[in-house]
């Protein structure tokens, strides 16, 4: 982290209201939202301020899914979505606004369809495209502020920057494994607050392969929802006022000891602006270490990289491979690559795990994504170990590439 950071609360952030209010309500509206009209905090000026407000959401994943459906509900007028995936079997039991006839369609479709059944007055604009530096400043500059639910580095970094430009606040949560994160990101916040971005706590991205994605280290679903639901308050607090702001604070949660922490952040003073927009490619889920495949590190030493058709080609050559399976054993049973060996990583990177490779002919170590497996190759050749390869993309790569008839997860 880079920005100042402590255990301590900081100071009370009152920001005021976002949003201008829209006008009246028409009864059906002033009915729906009754509940919430009653809490002082909102009142009638703060219901039309969610009904003036256009908040985008970035992701219709894990967090994106709990945050549209509140946001419809609150009454928020316009939700933007951009997203350019299409649902998965997979994603079902924590993108809970998606469901098992949406499997196959776009994440952004499923996802305005969604909203329309909870509250056909929300208008809903879809981006069914992946944010670059090309088209962020023009997909976000139509809005009033960005609930960041994305699940890669390079996204996050991209989605800050352009806030910053743009001068609008950032909602950010984080979520893996059992934890979550949230926090208020605003480059430009009312004259007496200070600004704090993405960049000024996580500078840099970690280093490859240093951080697993979700399809490496797993997220319980009902964490979604948890992270989710407080990204959805601070958005609320932003545009009517009410509150304190999470701008200036950094909350952590534990699911398995339901607590929560919170952090104190500030701005990092030798931090320099934003004022361009650059692509960045982070690879935090698969390291990339090695030569490419058509290359070793010493004379007939397998490359470090092997791409799945080129280990369907090698295998159908009668080239003695061994395939080695790093993954969990329930990943197994829902698809493996026939003739493969299962050994868990965790056996692997144990004292004397190792063993278990063999050191007479090629090997190839794959898991999901290529993440664990790229972490027992790097082992491996530390011990001198020259003929183990990584399989680019893992699994999933294989079934894309090499036989398509195989399900995925």
């Amino acid at each position: 982290m880079g920005g100042r950071v402590t255990s301590t609360a900081s100071a009370l952030a009152t920001l005021g209201p976002l949003v201008a209010e829209s006008a009246p309500l028409p009864p059906a509206e002033l009915a729906r939202y009754a509940r919430q009209i009653t809490l002082p905090q909102i009142g009638m000026s703060g219901q039309r301020r969610l009904k003036n407000a256009r908040v985008l959401v970035v992701g219709a994943g894990g967090l994106g899914s709990p945050a549209l459906l509140y946001l419809a509900a609150a009454g928020v007028g316009t939700l933007g979505v951009v997203d350019d995936d299409r649902v998965e079997e997979s994603n079902l039991h924590r993108q809970v606004i998606h469901g098992v006839g949406d499997v196959g369609a776009a994440k952004v479709d499923s996802a305005r369809a969604a909203v329309a059944a909870i509250n056909p007055h929300v208008v809903v604009e879809t981006h069914p495209v992946r944010l670059t530096a090309a088209n962020a400043l023009d997909i976000l500059g139509g809005y009033d502020l960005v609930l960041d639910g994305a699940d890669n580095f390079a996204t996050r970094y991209l989605v800050n920057d352009a806030c910053e430009i743009l001068g609008i606040p950032c909602v950010w949560g984080a979520i893996l494994t059992f934890h979550g994160q949230v926090s208020v990101f605003w480059a430009a916040p009312p004259s007496g607050v200070e600004g704090v971005t993405y960049r000024d706590i996580f500078p840099e991205a970690p280093p490859a392969g240093s951080v697993p994605s979700c399809a490496e280290g797993g997220v319980l679903g009902a964490l979604c929802a948890t992270v989710g639901s407080v990204m959805v308050n601070e958005a609320i607090k932003l545009i009517t006022g009410a509150g304190r702001s999470l701008l200036g604070r950094l909350a952590l949660y534990d699911a398995l000891e339901v607590s929560w922490r919170e952090l104190s952040i500030g701005a990092d003073p030798s931090r320099m602006p934003v004022t361009e927009l650059i692509d960045t490619v982070v690879a935090c889920e698969v390291p990339a270490p090695g030569t490419g495949v058509g290359a070793g590190p010493d004379a007939g030493a397998a490359p470090v990289e092997i791409t799945a058709r080129g280990l369907a080609a090698l295998l159908a050559s009668g080239t003695d491979v061994h395939v080695l399976d790093v993954r969990e054993a329930f990943e197994r049973e829902i698809v493996a690559i026939e003739g493969s060996v299962h050994v868990p990583m965790a056996q692997l990177l144990a004292d004397g795990g190792l063993a278990a490779v063999p050191t007479d002919r090629p090997v190839v170590v794959h898991c999901k994504v290529g993440g664990r497996s790229q972490a027992v190759v790097d082992a491996a050749r530390r011990a001198g170990m020259t003929n183990v390869a990584n399989l680019t993309g893992g699994v999933l790569a294989w079934v894309r590439d090499v036989d398509p008839s195989l399900p995925t997860y």
